[in-house]
């Protein structure tokens, strides 16, 4: 974890928000996700978090991502300081752990990985992304092809590419950049 509590992103009412939104019950969406429904009521009333792969599942459950959840657990700054010892979503040793580095719903994310991340997962986002190696190594496979990224290396994934990546060692750490999701880029002929 991360300092405290408090320095923690509080997912819980935006996952209430987009839920009410969806008109969907507690239970529809702990049932769609895979948890208790009194567990999704403490994380919609703060009282408990959620692991990063219990934060995918109510995103998945909810049709959007565990970024956007993020994103909406503040409100955007013209300025933001993030600081080296802020939280992080996840828990315990083995556990990834995901560290917004924005926050707020901004139009830009960008998100520190460490610990486990889970291979079996593949990602298609709307828009461009950078994974860069800050620590360690990792491996992505992405377009028909597996890359092994060392420390300092950076990875471009196009638009809608569907890729997925994980750790090699442990330490490593994943710095994920891109444009959010919510945001539409066109090229310049404006299409």
């Amino acid at each position: 974890m991360g300092k405290s509590d408090a320095d923690a992103p509080q997912v819980g009412p935006g996952i209430r928000r987009l839920r009410r939104a969806l008109d969907l019950t507690l239970a529809d969406v702990a049932e769609r996700a895979g948890v208790s429904a009194p567990f999704l009521s403490q994380v919609e009333n703060g009282r408990s978090r959620p692991s990063m792969g219990s934060l995918q599942r109510i995103a998945d459950a909810l049709d959007t991502t565990a970024v956007q959840l993020l994103a909406s657990a503040d409100p955007p700054r013209p300025v933001d300081v993030v600081r080296g010892g802020s939280a992080s979503v996840g828990e315990g040793e083995g556990e990834g752990r995901m560290r917004p580095l924005v926050r707020g719903h901004q139009r830009l994310h960008a998100l520190e990985f460490t610990g486990d991340h889970g291979w079996g997962r593949e990602y298609r986002h709307r828009n461009d992304e950078v994974l860069y190696v800050a620590d360690g190594s990792a491996e992505v496979e992405a377009d028909g092809s597996v890359y092994r990224l060392e420390r300092g290396d950076t990875l471009y994934c196009a638009a809608e590419l569907p890729h997925r990546w994980r750790p090699l060692e442990a330490g490593t750490r994943v710095l994920v950049v891109g444009i959010a999701d919510g945001v539409r880029v066109t090229d310049e002929a404006g299409r």
